[in-house]
């Protein structure tokens, strides 16, 4: 086959064409630090970081899930460490109520405290995260305690677990059980501790004191089971955390360009495309004008 100048001419401007190519590639790189800038630069490269994404992505959810859990955990803590103050004041003042040197008066100041505990006793069961009732099941809009017309409190809670996804697959209670500690027997009991103080009812106030004792029972194994599931909480973070370093490193593997090496072979290219050119120069056949000078 014949080699004419007209196929060096074109082969020679392919080639540069070609050389201009990688050089933009390197170029691109080495501006963005990534190994493609389009899916079509690498469809395999494209296609496993659109995976590592969406792992990362989900892990992050599920910690922006954790941070919502942890909120209701510390909330419902504080809560239950304000009742446990309110029922041990209240046992203090049963046992006050039971010394028979106290005067009818003395019962009648004391039955006025307890109504402040009561209804302190109710706001903590109507605390509230972000606009949410905690201590109301899934029924997070509406109070669960409220009080009638005639003055008595009213306990409606809605039983519900409210449950908070924090890994895949998995859904963690983030609320106690409700009825156990701001259910329509606590405040029965507040309402009886201070009934028997107005009518100064002595022989009632030794019930109730075994009565509020129990309640103080019931408190302390509440919190031990908040304790246990914050504490998984924790185990469950440290996970995602270990997951999102995992998911972060693999996108960067497969996306992140290595800046050193791109470096070395922007220089190797920028000096063979000089190259090229000069050839290309030489190859191309001088014009007829070029003779006649």
């Amino acid at each position: 086959m014949r080699v004419t100048q007209g196929m060096l001419a074109a082969n020679s401007l392919k080639q540069i064409s070609n050389s201009y190519n990688k050089l933009e590639t390197l170029q691109n790189q080495l501006s963005t630090g990534k190994k493609i800038t389009r899916p079509s630069d690498d469809p395999v490269v494209a296609t496993k970081g659109m995976a590592y994404r969406s792992n990362l992505s989900e892990v992050n959810q599920y910690k922006r899930n954790l941070t919502e859990a942890q909120s209701w955990f510390d909330s419902s803590e504080s809560g239950l460490e304000q009742v446990n103050s309110i029922l041990q004041r209240t046992k203090e003042l049963v046992v006050q109520g039971l010394n028979g040197t106290n005067e009818s008066d003395d019962r009648q100041a004391i039955a006025r405290e307890i109504e402040q505990l009561k209804l302190d006793y109710m706001q903590v069961g109507n605390t509230q995260v972000a606009g949410n009732y905690i201590f109301n099941g899934v029924n997070v809009g509406s109070p669960p305690i409220n009080e009638n017309a005639s003055g008595m409190i009213e306990s409606n809670i809605n039983l519900d677990p409210f449950s908070v996804e924090v890994s895949k697959g998995i859904q963690l209670r983030v609320n106690i059980h409700p009825e156990n500690i701001f259910g329509q027997g606590a405040f029965d009991l507040m309402n009886n501790v201070q009934t028997a103080f107005e009518q100064n009812d002595v022989n009632s106030l030794k019930d109730l004191s075994t009565q509020v004792d129990t309640q103080l029972s019931t408190l302390l194994a509440e919190r031990s089971e908040l304790g246990a599931r914050s504490n998984r909480l924790e185990l469950i973070e440290n996970r995602l955390d270990s997951q999102e370093i995992t998911a972060t490193k693999m996108l960067s593997n497969n996306e992140d360009a290595d800046i050193e090496k791109v470096i070395t072979d922007l220089t190797v290219q920028e000096s063979v495309h000089r190259a090229a050119l000069g050839v290309g120069a030489q190859i191309i056949q001088p014009t007829l004008l070029d003779f006649l000078r």
